[in-house]
């Protein structure tokens, strides 16, 4: 018997059945068309935070305050745990003793109701700073205007908005040149930064950049700052700039060894690298996930290939018995299977593309081709590994025993 009337056996065999068939192979397909819709799941939100964390720009590091460190010292050494303070931020700007390092701002953060014309909401990034910190975080003028060091120098009250925070406050109203109360302090509005979106709970527009004085004088009173933002030369000086800010802070705050250090320096690179891990764990998770419910697709068509056989078992006796050899009875049951995982390979692969076009919990899923590849190839093998022994059985049965078969 050639392929073709193999294949031909194989399709009339399946279409006897045609709801049995149907389901076998939408267990496949819900299979396949998981594993490719919840590894775009993980791609896309691995892209988005990488997208969020270099909009900040992969030549920013962080310095911030530690209540770890050695408050006593390493090994009883007796020094004591110091704050970040804006002289810090001046030394590590100092291009003489920081070459690598642009700019460091201070940086100091509260949250506050922000009232404005009776009604008030909650921002949960209200920024002290200084003008150097737009710059060095990426964060770009929309409308209106800045504040300038003479701003921070004479503690004036004027703040720049988020868009998020605009629309919260002022809704369609233009916000520019308006007065609002933060946390009962009146400032007012000069500028509005452009949309940066992101993704994950907090929204980078939901935010209010105000003079560092200013904030310290109205809201927070003075003491430690809540991190320092510093920009690297360029994304290739981090390493060399983490290094001199290390220096620095480790000679003005006398520190001696790495463990007893009061601070901490985060760079975008280090997150980018957590990150990735983090989300590579969380997709090969749901992939895995998504395998067992194809596992469980081939166990159905074993179960569906053994109900076949046995339904079929005297016209395998008649065909044995005119002379059918049994390499083609093993293989057209082969072929039947391979058939179900193939065409529920199939489905669940344009299932997957098309279940990938839409949002999932505020994520783009963003399709990986060797995942689609090895979904289908895995569902291909599927049908052939668990159509095998449903297929040898039929081969195996000895003609007269199958004749007699009721």
């Amino acid at each position: 018997m050639n392929p073709f009337e193999i294949m031909r056996f194989a399709v009339l065999g399946l279409l006897a059945n045609k709801i049995r068939t149907g389901l076998t192979m939408l267990g496949v397909l819900i299979g396949v068309g998981a594993v490719i819709m919840l590894v775009a799941v993980g791609n896309g939100s691995s892209q988005a935070v990488r997208s969020s964390i270099e909009q900040l720009g992969t030549n920013l590091l962080t310095v911030s305050h530690t209540a770890g460190g050695g408050r006593f010292g390493a090994a009883g050494s007796g020094s004591t745990l110091k704050d970040l303070t804006v002289d810090d931020a001046k030394a590590l700007a100092d291009p003489a003793a920081a070459p690598h390092v642009k700019s460091a701002s201070p940086v100091q953060s509260t949250s506050q109701s922000v009232t404005y014309a009776g009604q008030s909401v909650t921002v949960n990034q209200i920024v002290g700073t200084t003008p150097d910190w737009f710059a060095t975080t990426n964060h770009d003028l929309g409308d209106g205007a800045l504040f300038t060091a003479d701003d921070v120098t004479l503690s004036r009250r004027v703040a720049v908005l988020g868009t998020t925070t605009v629309e919260n406050v002022f809704g369609p109203e233009d916000p520019i040149g308006k007065d609002v109360l933060v946390g009962g302090v009146q400032f007012r509005v000069v500028g509005v930064l452009q949309t940066r979106g992101g993704s994950g709970g907090q929204d980078p527009d939901d935010t209010i950049a105000v003079p560092l004085t200013a904030l310290r004088e109205s809201l927070t009173g003075y003491g430690s700052l809540s991190q320092i933002a510093v920009q690297a030369t360029s994304s290739g000086a981090t390493a060399q700039a983490q290094a001199e800010i290390t220096e620095i802070l480790n000679t003005r705050h006398q520190i001696t060894s790495s463990s007893a250090a009061d601070y901490r320096i985060v760079s975008q690179e280090s997150l980018l690298s957590a990150r990735d891990e983090t989300t590579h764990t969380f997709t090969v998770l749901l992939a895995a996930v998504a395998a067992i419910s194809l596992l469980v697709g081939g166990i159905g068509i074993t179960n569906i290939m053994l109900v076949t056989v046995a339904e079929r078992t005297r016209e395998i006796g008649i065909r044995k018995a005119i002379g059918a050899p049994r390499g083609a009875i093993l293989g057209q049951f082969l072929a039947e299977s391979t058939l179900l995982s193939v065409c529920g390979g199939g489905l669940g692969v344009a299932a997957g593309l098309f279940a990938s076009r839409f949002t999932v919990v505020g994520i783009e899923p963003v399709v990986v081709p060797s995942s689609v590849v090895a979904a289908f190839g895995v569902s291909v093998l599927i049908g052939l590994f668990f159509g095998s022994y449903p297929a040898g059985r039929a081969a195996g049965l000895r003609p007269i025993e199958a004749l007699r078969h009721e």
